[in-house]
């Protein structure tokens, strides 16, 4: 239900309903739109099997979820969201759709570090901290590579 529910609100009610009446869509931004929800629900499937937890606030996950595209970024289903909101926007090309998706990752980034990260640094403690150490919380140019294992030399 919670999968459903705020997802739905945000990436696909609220721009449907910013959408001018007269806007046409332009095609190429179902690529955007459908990368979005690929990502989406891959991020979903991964919060639910790897976290055995839900979206919803009352179910979080029992788990820190360190698979799939939490590999590489802390909030994937934030990027996915925001993703589908930037491809509506591309699509319609509506003033009022780019101001909602620049909200909408402003948001998104507050909520991240004034509740979620402190609530993760509580719940998953030295966990967290090593998983803050290696992953991005949105994306990084930046290849990282793991450390150069080091080997004593033998007399």
């Amino acid at each position: 239900m919670a999968f459903v529910a705020l997802p739905t609100v945000v990436a696909f009610l609220v721009p449907w309903l910013l959408t001018p009446d007269s806007a046409q869509f332009h095609a190429i931004a179902f690529l955007v739109i459908g990368v979005g929800i690929v990502l989406l629900l891959w991020c979903v499937r991964d919060f639910y099997v790897a976290g055995r937890g839900t979206l919803a606030p009352w179910a979080p996950p029992k788990h820190l979820v360190t698979v799939g595209l939490y590999r590489v970024s802390r909030n994937p289903m934030y990027l996915a969201v925001g993703t589908i909101v930037f491809g509506f926007a591309a699509g319609y090309r509506a003033t009022a759709l780019w101001i909602y998706a620049v909200v909408v990752v402003l948001a998104f980034h507050v909520r991240v570090v004034t509740y979620e990260e402190p609530w993760l640094a509580r719940t998953f403690g030295t966990e967290w901290l090593a998983y803050r150490g290696r992953v991005p919380r949105w994306l990084s140019w930046r290849f990282r590579t793991a450390p150069a294992k080091t080997h004593d030399a033998v007399g």
